[in-house]
């Protein structure tokens, strides 16, 4: 390992000081509903340290950009940096580089953090030696679809994987939700790749990890989500990771998990079992051989026991109305299949300039 990268390890980290500054970096565009409360649980923060704000404003529609200038000229701890692009790598790019403090906190809008986050962040840090550190995403929802979103997030049938999904315990993790990193970390690896729309925080932590630095999981590092409030931003929004996803599989190979691939096959399951279905309907298959149209029906079982799973998922939720129960059962399909059909188009086309529609 080089010299100039051994200073991400554990052991090449200088020491914390006791309140070190933080800076908070966020990437902004259309989020009008959202922006206010997120900024104000950042400066609601306990934490006696001294805190920046830095928010990298996408060309937005709505009025998200006035309510930031109201903001920032209430409290000069909010500063602002112009992101024309409204890409968020380099959003958070531009962001970093308009920061001063020796710890950085990547944060979302769609996101609020608990009181204690900081405070939290930074004894992680300090105690583990991580070069970047992450919590829990508590997905929350107001409506009936919202709720149901959420559920399917925290769900082990519906994300799952990522410790920061299902509240692993406290310990050593691929990647960190959001993210407070080192401010080493930037200054020897750069910043995000900015060919990276989605995943680009994934690729960081493989950088970091590589090097032979630490990320680590707290899950009393508590952010609460909220996510996408209706069916077609769910759809764009997971057809877009998928095919990032896709992408990163081109570049990186076997450094991705095995647990990506489970949304392409039962894409590949579901359109077989179609395409037999046809077939069947339109008396096409009654020209085989009886052992050929016995084995081509067995396609039918692995998409008949996916459908027989989601409704006994969706049923075992007994602790919502049926309006959210019936979201539940139809959203959690719709991140399957949207996501792995964006990851078969990205694994043979690539990502090339796909971006997050539902924004």
């Amino acid at each position: 390992m080089s010299k100039i990268l051994e200073i991400l390890t554990p052991e090449g980290l200088p020491p914390l000081a006791e309140r070190p500054g933080v800076s908070f970096i966020m990437p902004v565009l259309n989020e009008a509903e959202h922006i206010a409360k997120a900024i104000t649980t950042i400066l609601a923060q306990d934490y006696d340290g001294d805190k920046e704000i830095v928010l990298a404003l996408g060309p937005s529609t709505d009025d998200t950009n006035r309510i930031i200038a109201d903001m920032a000229a209430q409290d000069s701890r909010i500063q602002t940096v112009d992101n024309p692009q409204a890409a968020t790598p380099i959003g958070l790019n531009l962001a970093i580089a308009a920061t001063h403090h020796p710890v950085i906190i990547r944060v979302d809008a769609h996101s609020g953090l608990g009181t204690d986050y900081t405070k939290q962040a930074i004894d992680t840090l300090r105690r583990t030696k991580a070069a970047n550190c992450g919590g829990l995403m508590l997905a929350r929802g107001r409506t009936s679809f919202q709720k149901a979103v959420a559920r399917a997030y925290m769900s082990p049938v519906g994300l799952g994987g990522p410790a920061y999904h299902s509240g692993d315990e406290a310990g050593e993790a691929e990647s960190a939700y959001l993210g407070v990193y080192r401010r080493e970390v930037f200054t020897h690896l750069g910043g995000f790749d900015e060919g990276i729309k989605r995943g680009q925080d994934w690729e960081l932590n493989l950088r970091i990890r590589t090097s032979g630095g630490r990320i680590c999981f707290n899950p009393d590092m508590e952010v609460t989500y909220w996510p996408r409030d209706s069916w077609s931003k769910i759809a764009q929004q997971f057809w877009a990771t998928g095919i990032w996803r896709a992408e990163l599989i081109r570049r990186y190979g076997s450094q991705n998990s095995i647990r990506y691939f489970a949304p392409p096959v039962l894409v590949l399951g579901v359109g077989a079992s179609v395409i037999e279905a046809l077939l069947q309907m339109t008396g096409t298959t009654k020209t085989w051989p009886k052992f050929l149209r016995r084995f081509t029906s067995l396609v039918h079982v692995p998409s008949l026991g996916y459908v027989s799973g989601i409704l006994a998922t969706a049923s075992a939720a007994k602790d919502c109305g049926r309006r959210e129960r019936a979201w539940f059962g139809l959203i959690l399909p719709t991140m399957h299949l949207c996501w792995g059909a964006g990851f078969l188009r990205g694994l043979i086309t690539g990502a090339g300039s796909t971006k997050d529609g539902s924004r």
